[in-house]
């Protein structure tokens, strides 16, 4: 591989909990990923994302971890662990794994002798304070807790059972650095970092603005905080400049200017990051509890915006659904049985034609849509469940609009089980799934698309093949040809003589286009067979070379 192999590279998400389960628990584990990974080399994909897998009392899906060198045993054994590894590798597919470290469960060792006394070795590996400011949480509430005996309380921009660490001491980070060295000595092919962008606080934690509700925004004290730069430089210093990793920051609240920094060429901290603007499009004033669609003018305007402004400065993620969003389908295209299909293999083509690394979520390939749940009582989201709660015991929405609401935007869409076949449980388990399976899993499963040269599936594994054999996708320079038009986003890549045009439809009406493919130039692939000179069918996708 290339020094730089992670630019080409398709990353495919596996949240374990809901992938595959073995031995009939109704939670999917490492050996049910082992047992799939002739399906995803099948795909093509060349590196897994390991959503966590490490010991954890599961109060946020695995994101509050209680041992970091340790495997849930819900999901199997550090032996499981291994086996899957070596099988990946044996395929020739890298291995992610999910690095937590804003935050550490309420049950980690660090933070139970934390909370023993003001004087013990580990109180300051946390952030205590003796009173509060007035920041919120993400999960609802304040964003400190009192703990009883100790009299102070602790900070937790999460749940109340994820305190936040305290980078600020060098413990911590030397803590931290050691055990990410660990895992880069068993084999891992580098860490996709949870909120990386929060792990510097402001220090004199002032209030934040309210905007309107119970408690103090913290995003700009926390958000690309003051030394967070320093403390990816001293991680690289440290552990990624000695392994040839895929490193990738989730980074709340990131401009591009703070891009650049975090995801530099020169290599000096990560290879790439994810920002959040494009899946924001549509929001409510901050709140992504809505039923508003977005427009393909914000759409395309943000991800131009990021295509143009890091271009030879710093290197793109490119992603549509992860499990933090609902599905890509349902989000951006349109689920229903007539464009389920076609508006899929559009998003999956607009995605596979922008330069970054593409990022696959699981059963995005297969076009899974929401859940639309519609007993509150069906949710294990903690996310979910408080918006809830918060929001109609407040008087901010009926519980019938906010039902609604989660239906169209709740993290559980994408965490119900991977839909493997038609039979009892999508082929999931064999017992009763943590979680309910989607109803439409006789219709949407990866059996049904495997043998069907027509299916999504399919399509998928044309655009992966297209784009390791294609460097004009990978590296050409990105320009926007349909500015003006609510309907059609027209763009090109270009590299040297390569020049590339892209043309989707993001609608479920044919739309003129002025830009279309002559009889001369050739159609590399489209999801539909054939073309209507000067026209775009509906969710039609046409990627041609000039």
């Amino acid at each position: 591989m290339t020094k730089d192999w992670w630019k080409s590279a398709v990353v495919y998400q596996i949240y374990p909990r809901s992938f595959m389960d073995s031995n009939g628990d109704g939670i999917g584990d490492l050996a049910g990923i082992t047992g799939k990974l002739d399906y995803l080399q099948n795909l093509g994909v060349d590196v897994i994302w390991l959503s966590p897998v490490y010991k954890s009392p599961n109060y946020d899906n695995g994101y509050d971890i209680s041992g970091y060198q340790e495997i849930m045993s819900e999901f199997g054994t550090m032996a499981d662990f291994d086996n899957m590894l070596a099988e990946a590798h044996k395929r020739g597919i890298k291995i992610v794994m999910d690095l937590v470290v804003n935050h550490t469960s309420s049950e980690h060792p660090w933070f139970i002798e934390s909370r023993k006394g003001k004087d013990n070795p580990y109180r300051d590996y946390y952030i205590w304070r003796d009173k509060p400011n007035n920041w919120g949480a993400c999960f609802g509430g304040s964003a400190w807790e009192f703990d009883e005996a100790s009299g102070q309380y602790y900070l937790h921009t999460f749940a109340k059972q994820q305190p936040d660490l305290n980078w600020e001491n060098p413990a911590v980070r030397k803590a931290i650095f050691d055990m990410m060295t660990w895992w880069c000595d068993k084999g891992a092919d580098g860490f996709r970092m949870d909120v990386i962008s929060m792990i510097s606080k402001d220090q004199a934690f002032p209030d934040g603005d309210k905007h309107g509700g119970f408690y103090g925004d913290f995003s700009p004290f926390v958000c690309n905080g003051p030394r967070v730069h320093e403390y990816l430089r001293e991680m690289r210093d440290t552990v990624l400049s000695k392994y040839d990793l895929l490193t990738v920051g989730e980074t709340a609240g990131v401009t591009v200017e703070e891009a650049r920094k975090y995801a530099n060429l020169d290599g000096s901290e990560l290879n790439m990051i994810f920002q959040f603007e494009h899946v924001s499009v549509g929001d409510n004033g901050g709140t992504k509890w809505t039923d508003a669609r977005y427009t393909l003018s914000e759409l395309r305007s943000v991800l131009a915006k990021w295509q143009v402004e890091l271009d030879g400065k710093a290197w793109n993620s490119i992603y549509f659904g992860n499990h933090d969003q609902p599905r890509g389908v349902s989000r951006f295209g349109d689920d229903s049985a007539e464009y389920r299909e076609l508006s899929a293999k559009l998003l999956a083509t607009c995605q596979f034609a922008l330069q970054g690394t593409v990022f696959v979520y699981q059963g995005e390939e297969l076009a899974m849509t929401n859940a639309y749940f519609t007993d509150l009582s069906d949710y294990r989201d903690i996310e979910a469940i408080n918006a809830f709660k918060e929001n109609t015991e407040a008087g901010f929405t009926s519980p019938e609009n906010m039902m609604k609401y989660l239906a169209l935007r709740s993290r559980d869409n994408a965490r119900t089980p991977l839909q493997w076949t038609g039979e009892t449980n999508a082929g999931f388990t064999t017992g009763t799934p943590w979680i309910s399976v989607n109803q439409n899993y006789k219709e949407i499963n990866a059996s049904a698309q495997a043998n069907d040269p027509d299916s999504v599936f399919n399509y998928y594994k044309k655009l992966i093949a297209l784009r390791k054999n294609s460097d004009v996708l990978i590296s050409g320079k990105y320009e926007t040809l349909s500015a003006g038009n609510e309907n059609i986003w027209a763009f090109s890549r270009t590299l040297g003589d390569e020049h590339v045009v892209v043309l989707l439809n993001f609608s479920g009406k044919e739309a003129g286009c002025g830009i279309f493919p002559g009889e001369t130039e050739m159609v590399i692939i489209s999801n539909y067979e054939s073309h209507k000179k000067g026209v775009l069918q509906p969710w039609e996708a046409i990627v041609y070379r000039q």
